[in-house]
């Protein structure tokens, strides 16, 4: 694949994304509304999207130059998630659920949901424990009055919804990273400790080996994952991942430069 046809295909993908509800509720098959616009760059069918309804479908149509079909599942009008508070026993379930962010609480604590920001997406429903979740109209959309104001309101909950979605991908993308980068640092702290220690035989040093092998090989794995995400990021063409990427593989490398030198310290002085 070209420059061009990478250049081409980002395009296109953010046409497409431009058109979607931002709902990020997954029915069309997708984890999220900008998934859907780059499995549709695939081939994968415009009709799968009940928030948007057959007005977005034929949108689609336009920007891909496919014929318009008929939705696959009825259109859904904007929705709410409404928690009944006092029937909430704080198990955090949904907001682990919620693609945009929009629930509020911590453990054992009641929660309660962020109206404005809240995409109807129902996602939250399922996990629920004691089924203290509702789905209502979108207040918004049944205060809007005239055709202009129902556009406005989908105008805000899409770029709303994108933003979200977004920053909450950024935000589970650099705890996995924190995590596998504390992973590797305990395994070199482990590996030093152990190399400080006296040997106590040919059954610790043995152990010792295996440890200093086993920081290398994690250390090279997550430069691997590392080195992944920024190919990844700069074939979509994600500023933002592709910058946070960048941001991670000087540290990545000095783990593994830090394992590496360990272990051949450690051949030496055999």
């Amino acid at each position: 694949m070209t420059d061009t046809d990478i250049s081409s295909r980002a395009t296109l993908i953010e046409a497409i994304d431009a058109e979607l509800p931002q709902t990020q509720c997954g029915k069309c098959g997708q984890p999220g509304c900008r998934p859907y616009a780059e499995a549709i760059v695939e081939g994968e069918a415009i009709n799968r999207c009940p928030p948007g309804g057959q007005r977005t479908v034929e949108r689609l149509a336009e920007v891909t130059g496919r014929p318009s079909l008929p939705l696959a599942e009825p259109a859904q009008a904007p929705l709410v998630a409404w928690i009944r508070e006092a029937e909430c026993i704080g198990c955090t379930k949904c907001i682990q659920a919620c693609p945009v962010d929009a629930i509020l609480g911590a453990a054992k604590r009641m929660h309660t949901v962020i109206v404005e920001e809240c995409t109807g997406c129902e996602l939250c429903v399922a996990p629920c424990p004691v089924d203290c979740i509702d789905l209502l109209p979108h207040p918004a959309w049944e205060a809007a009055e005239t055709d202009r104001e129902r556009d406005a309101y989908l105008a805000r909950r899409a770029e709303l919804g994108r933003q979200r979605f977004e920053a909450r991908n950024r935000r589970l993308a650099h705890q996995a990273r924190e995590k596998r980068m504390d992973r590797q640092k305990r395994l070199i702290r482990l590996r030093q400790q152990s190399g400080s220690a006296s040997d106590s035989g040919s059954t610790a040093s043995a152990h010792q080996d295996r440890q200093r092998q086993m920081a290398v090989k994690a250390a090279e794995q997550a430069l691997k994952r590392v080195r992944h995400q920024l190919e990844s990021a700069r074939r979509r063409a994600d500023a933002d991942a592709e910058a946070t990427a960048l941001a991670q593989l000087p540290e990545a490398e000095r783990l593994l430069a830090e394992a590496q030198k360990a272990l051949e310290q450690a051949a030496t002085a055999e």
